[in-house]
């Protein structure tokens, strides 16, 4: 924990934004991060991990690379090159969109969805919407940090049953 920084009122007053950028910067954690993701993880069969833009982009080539699994970048709209489908959410501070390209994953991928942080869990269940239109086997979600001392229950907006892990919970 002494390696995440937690800056208040950003980006805007009333939010404490966790910055896990003082994580990746630390090798160190970053090795541990990646450890612990991988044990989470090996005997699931990922094929494919969507990192969400832009901080899941780190740890999801990282274990995609350990897993010999496949990336599939979540970007906002206008950032991939091809066709997408999109998806709207609300959150904390405002509303967005997010889009996957629309070749990215089949029906025969084992799909893990990984995420630097976890609050009000829009984000994740914008991607998770997203990626469930594929109809994959199986989906899988993960964040290294979890809010849970804030009063915010992200994990709350999702279906019973859903595979949600965390590496930290605050």
């Amino acid at each position: 924990m002494k390696h995440l920084r937690c800056i208040p009122d950003f980006p805007q007053k009333g939010i404490n934004f966790r910055d896990v950028t003082t994580l990746f910067k630390d090798a160190e954690c970053l090795r541990i991060m990646e450890n612990e993701l991988y044990e989470m993880y090996r005997d699931k069969g990922i094929t494919k991990i969507v990192g969400i833009e832009s901080r899941g982009f780190v740890m999801a080539s990282a274990l995609a690379v350990r897993l010999g699994a496949g990336v599939v970048l979540c970007r906002k709209p206008g950032k991939l090159p091809a066709e997408t489908i999109r998806e709207s959410y609300a959150k904390e501070y405002g509303t967005d969109t997010i889009e996957i390209h629309q070749d990215a994953i089949n029906a025969d991928d084992i799909v893990l969805l990984h995420d630097d942080l976890l609050a009000t869990g829009g984000t994740m269940k914008a991607a998770y919407n997203l990626v469930r239109k594929f109809n994959p086997k199986q989906v899988y979600l993960n964040f290294i940090i979890e809010i849970t001392d804030e009063g915010l229950h992200g994990r709350d907006i999702f279906e019973p049953g859903t595979d949600i892990t965390t590496l930290i919970r605050v």
